[in-house]
């Protein structure tokens, strides 16, 4: 099998959860980490046995011998660096969001357009085996005809202020990953959303111009409807679920736990809370989605997480803050 030879741009807590699982996988070789922290970098990609950590991510650029990017970066930086790597004839693989700008999205579609290269967008949940069985039984008709989607996605505590401050917000930064599920899971596209929402867990948000609590309607163009609701604080952990209704029953995910054990006495009825967080409860799905991003380049084939795909999410997560704003009901633009 040909080697895939690699250079990752970012080394925070997603580049290095990627990096960690590509040490793992055959024929792939991570040749060069790139991140502006470089002490702290080299430190850790070192005990890795990966020799070569620098600070300009334009090495990793122009080095004719590799072939994919991983840019696990700041959003800011994603458009930049996608239109960098293209023009070098590179596959990308790129953390969500693709911008918080439409505009310069586009310029990135064209960008990999014209390089005719294979780019994969992060969205880890759909290569959950249990988010990815209730998409199958959407799709089988299993349930018959969807009626109502619905999706659960709480985090076990909120971000930092820093944080939120440059993170796009609730909607571009956490609910993303819930728009690109409904898009997936539905097997349509979302048509139009309304939301309501405020910052219930810490006010502070609120004077940052973000919320941390929401509940968002949705309408799809098959006709079926839906609902997220997002906190940034669920104390008893990491909850996510999704909900298949139809018009022949039912599919649900539950939340994962450490045990499935159900302790039942005559004092009370116990059982494990769920996963504490996203790389405990995602980290098959992770595996799962690098693995599919380096099939597609082996067989030459469309990689199943898309650059559209993103586009959508996006754009869904620009209207659902526009709803916020506005207190309306607000369509989705389509890619024409």
């Amino acid at each position: 099998m040909k080697k895939i030879t690699v250079g990752v741009i970012g080394a925070g807590r997603i580049g290095k959860l990627h990096v960690e699982n590509m040490l793992q996988l055959p024929n792939i070789l991570v040749k060069t980490i790139s991140d502006p922290m470089l002490e702290s970098a080299q430190a850790w990609g070192h005990e890795r046995g990966i020799q070569q950590i620098v600070p300009d991510p334009q090495l990793l650029l122009d080095d004719p011998e590799i072939d994919a990017i991983f840019i696990c970066s700041p959003t800011d930086t994603h458009v930049d660096l996608i239109k960098a790597a293209a023009k070098q004839g590179k596959h990308i693989f790129c953390e969500k969001p693709i911008s918080f700008s439409d505009t310069e999205t586009l310029e990135a579609y064209e960008a990999i357009k014209e390089a005719n290269v294979k780019v994969q967008i992060g969205f880890n949940r759909r290569f959950d085996k249990n988010y990815a069985r209730v998409q199958q039984c959407v799709t089988n008709h299993s349930i018959g005809q969807l009626h109502i989607l619905k999706i659960t996605s709480r985090d076990p505590e909120p971000p930092s202020l820093d944080y939120v401050k440059r993170s796009g917000g609730l909607f571009m930064d956490m609910t993303i990953h819930d728009f690109d599920m409904a898009r997936f899971a539905s097997g349509s596209e979302v048509t139009e959303v309304f939301v309501t929402g405020g910052a219930l867990v810490n006010p502070k948000i609120a004077e940052v111009n973000d919320i941390d609590t929401a509940v968002i309607s949705l309408k799809f163009a098959n006709g079926a409807v839906g609902v997220i609701d997002n906190s940034r604080e669920a104390v008893y952990g990491y909850d996510q679920r999704i909900e298949a209704f139809g018009s022949k029953g039912a599919a649900e995910s539950r939340n994962e736990q450490e045990t499935t054990v159900k302790l039942s006495t005559a004092e009370s009825v116990s059982e494990d809370q769920p996963l504490h967080f996203f790389l405990e409860r995602y980290n098959d799905a992770y595996i799962c989605e690098i693995r599919a991003f380096f099939e597609a380049i082996l067989t030459d084939t469309k990689p199943p997480c898309t650059f559209e795909d993103g586009i959508m999410a996006q754009r869904i997560a620009q209207a659902t803050k526009e709803s916020y704003e506005t207190k309306k009901p607000v369509s989705v633009k389509f890619l024409s």
